[in-house]
């Protein structure tokens, strides 16, 4: 009876909510404007920038049904690429908070500034402050792209560096009675030195110096190309940071003091038009990339784990599931308009099991005659290097963190933790090895030399497919790998990527594999194909199933298009300030490389 009243009050509530955006979506049509926005005669693009811009958009959550989508990495770049050839289009002023992202994201960013400079058109950034006790490295990196730069009064230019940190927790476990039991292929493999020791190795400081330095040689050597300075000029800058606003003029890292209004009448006045955010233009003008041959464009984003892809709005994060990405590769593969295909790769890694599912696609259609070229995000490395190494081409950033080619695992062993909270477990199981990787025993001798023969089993797949993927001397790769992770400017020098930049970059080589004359058009599309607002609201409800796993297609019925006017109109309403989500655990990461803290 209890489940009859509850099963019944959720249809209700279901059929409430149905009800409301029927409603509203009929008094919004009521009352809609006729006719489609359009872009201005004469615009500057405007953009707040106060934070990370998210890779991919969240799929299966109300937000995206009601169409509301957070800026993403891509959307910055093909605004920009679009609003470049556009003749409405005067200029760029963008306010800078924050910075967009990592090292990679920055970069990606960087490059379509100064391509979108490169057809004339003027870019202007502005920061009531880069930094507030606080460092702001980040912000200035992204800022130096742009013919101006302007802070108020008041602010001041934090360009102190960067460094990364990370803890150590081997004595304070030690002191809560927990016992890491963790093997690792090999010694660059840092993830686990969190728990096991107090402090640097070797290995461990050498592999993160030489990070650190490489990516502060990035942003040295970007800042003095922009600014017309010399890379010694630069780092005297850094050491003397955080610069108050009239040193930082000094040094010829800004151009004026001025406030907010000041810089956006200037620009005004100078380039004419009336502002519209770039996102509002890009609903406008539409992507770049969009007559022509097909190139398909796969995400795999976020730690790797078995079965399909999750997003939590709540939290931001989401998982690269095998299933869900191997489906779309092989969509792309199958599809005979689909001349190649961009695998986006952001991945710190995780499951082998999966990581080895999606590599078997990006093989598979490679044997179909489709070109792969992976662009890599922030990160693409151990499970996120797995995943792109078998591509005919890869493209990273320069700061890309990549490689770790290398395994950990094991278990914690708790048992100590629990007896000084006076708490006791008992287990009963049936097989010599049910228990073996239970937190409330540590491993037998045989148990333990079953997880080394585990971890030499994947090191050598693992490295023996990278050497046959990358086309390198057996002996030469596992130099490179026993889990060090690098750059994407030291993985060019040692043959583990093939180019440096983004999407542009990747595009290109696309072309180039499919023999697709570089000057002809193409058509860049989303594998899966991105759902309307319709079918993200049945995907909510459960209602996107097929009859079989090859019909990937099903969810495209006479509903979606009953629903699409309504949801479309009824985009505004969405409010909520709770987003529920559940993220499916992603257990054992056999295959992660340490992403430590980054401060800049």
């Amino acid at each position: 009876m209890r489940r009859f009243l509850i099963g019944a009050l959720a249809v209700v509530g279901a059929l409430s909510l149905l009800f409301l955006l029927a409603s509203a979506g009929l008094f919004a049509l009521a009352f809609a404007g006729s006719g489609k926005p359009q872009v201005p005669g004469s615009v500057v693009l405007e953009l707040e920038v106060d934070g990370p811009f998210e890779e991919v958009s969240q799929e299966a959550s109300l937000a995206a049904a009601l169409g509301e989508h957070p800026t993403t990495v891509r959307d910055v770049v093909d605004a920009l690429e679009k609003a470049g050839s556009d003749s409405r289009v005067k200029g760029l002023v963008v306010r800078i908070g924050n910075a967009p992202g990592s090292m990679a994201v920055v970069q990606e960013l960087r490059d379509a500034v100064k391509a979108f400079r490169a057809t004339g058109k003027k870019a202007v950034a502005y920061a009531d402050s880069f930094g507030e006790g606080g460092a702001a490295t980040g912000a200035y990196y992204f800022a130096s792209a742009f013919d101006e730069v302007y802070i108020q009064p008041s602010g001041d230019v934090a360009l102190v560096g960067l460094g990364m940190e990370t803890a150590f927790a081997r004595d304070g476990l030690a002191k809560l009675g927990v016992q890491p039991r963790l093997g690792k292929r090999y010694e660059y493999k840092n993830a686990v030195n969190t728990f096991t020791e107090q402090g640097f190795t070797a290995p461990h400081r050498e592999a993160t110096e030489r990070f650190v330095g490489s990516l502060y040689g990035q942003v040295v050597k970007g800042i003095a190309e922009e600014r017309e300075l010399t890379e010694d000029a630069v780092r005297a800058a850094v050491d003397r940071a955080p610069l108050l606003g009239k040193a930082a003029m000094e040094a010829k890292l800004v151009d004026g003091l001025r406030y907010r209004d000041e810089v956006y009448e200037k620009v005004k006045q100078e380039l004419g038009g009336e502002l519209l955010f770039l996102h509002r233009y890009l609903e406008r003008a539409g992507r770049p990339h969009t007559t022509g041959d097909t190139v398909a464009l796969v995400y795999g984003v976020g730690a790797v784990v078995r079965g399909e892809s999750q997003a939590n709005p709540l939290t931001g994060e989401t998982t690269l599931g095998g299933e869900t990405v191997a489906k779309a590769l092989r969509r792309a593969a199958d599809d005979e308009q689909v001349k190649a295909i961009i695998f986006r790769v952001d991945s710190p890694g995780g499951s082998y099991v999966a990581s080895d599912t999606v590599r078997r696609e990006v093989q598979r259609a490679r044997e179909r005659g489709k070109a792969v070229i992976v662009s890599m995000g922030t990160y693409a490395a151990s499970g996120g290097y797995f995943v792109s190494m078998d591509a005919d081409r890869i493209v990273a950033q320069p700061g890309t963190l990549t490689g770790s080619i290398g395994v950990y695992g094991g278990k914690m062993v708790t048992a100590g933790f629990w007896e000084k909270l006076g708490i006791n477990f008992e287990s009963v199981g049936a097989g010599k090895n049910a228990l073996m990787y239970s937190t409330d025993a540590d491993f037998t001798p045989e148990q333990l030399a079953r997880n080394e023969a585990f971890l030499d089993r994947v090191y050598e797949d693992f490295t023996g497919k990278a050497a046959a993927g990358r086309k390198l001397p057996l002996e030469k790769l596992r130099a490179l790998a026993r889990g060090r992770v690098w750059t994407g400017e030291d993985a060019l020098e040692h043959g583990l990527v093939d180019a440096l930049g983004g999407f542009p970059v990747a595009l290109k080589l696309a072309k180039e594999e499919a023999k697709i004359p570089a000057d002809a058009p193409v058509r860049v599309e989303v594998f899966p194909r991105e759902r309307t607002p319709a079918e993200e609201l049945l995907a909510l409800l459960g209602q996107e199933h097929g009859d079989s796993s090859d019909d990937e297609e099903a969810a495209e019925t006479k509903a979606h298009a009953a629903l699409a006017p309504v949801l479309e109109q009824t985009r505004a309403l969405y409010q909520l300030g709770v987003r529920m989500g559940l993220v499916r655990s992603p257990g054992q990461q056999v295959l992660l490389a340490p992403v430590p803290e980054t401060r800049w």
